[in-house]
């Protein structure tokens, strides 16, 4: 029976970290970097790659995700030094996922006919890898406006920017992101 190529984690880099980026607490944003999370995510995913038993790049996404849930609700539990809460990590679990699932809608929404999970699932790591390549105020104020749900005025205020710099930000980073997604979806 012939083995098959292990899959090249690193492609869902991006995704991992937009996921850590909403997911880890404003409490413990200036103290722990989503970066390092992702890394210890992909570290425990290529270690236990043989336990991996999933077929599809969606099936791969959710067992990542189980992963940086595990880390995030570790981090979590050393920083408050509280006994371990397995259902407040089973609610990271479930954010995660509710996470990956907006980025999916924001997708659909944007297409005109809207494709099944699993071309949604392999466009969000697409989404989440030309977000990463957005200028880093791009990225932020088009985070918090369409992930996190709040106003100009409330991205504006956590960006230092006036509600009409936070629109144009976001303007320019939706015409960017368009692009950069075209230009990769080219042979």
């Amino acid at each position: 029976m012939p083995s098959r190529e292990p899959p090249d984690l690193d492609r869902y880099r991006a995704y991992l970290h937009l996921l850590a980026r909403l997911n880890l607490a404003d409490r413990l944003r200036g103290k722990f970097d989503p970066s390092d999370l992702v890394q210890q995510t992909l570290l425990q995913a290529h270690q236990n790659l043989g336990r991996f038993r999933g077929r599809t790049d969606a099936e791969l996404a959710a067992w990542l995700r189980q992963i940086l849930a595990h880390h995030l609700a570790r981090l979590i539990r050393d920083f408050a030094r509280a006994k371990r809460d397995v259902a407040a990590e089973r609610s990271l679990e479930e954010e995660l996922g509710a996470s990956s699932a907006r980025l999916g809608d924001w997708l659909a929404a944007d297409q005109s006919s809207p494709s099944d999970r699993v071309a949604r699932d392999e466009s969000a790591v697409r989404l989440a890898e030309a977000l990463a390549d957005l200028p880093e105020l791009q990225r932020e104020a088009l985070v918090l406006q369409h992930w996190q749900g709040l106003s100009l005025a409330e991205i504006g205020e956590r960006l230092g920017r006036t509600p009409a710099a936070v629109a144009g930000l976001i303007k320019r980073g939706l015409r960017r992101l368009r692009e950069v997604m075209h230009e990769r979806a080219e042979p």
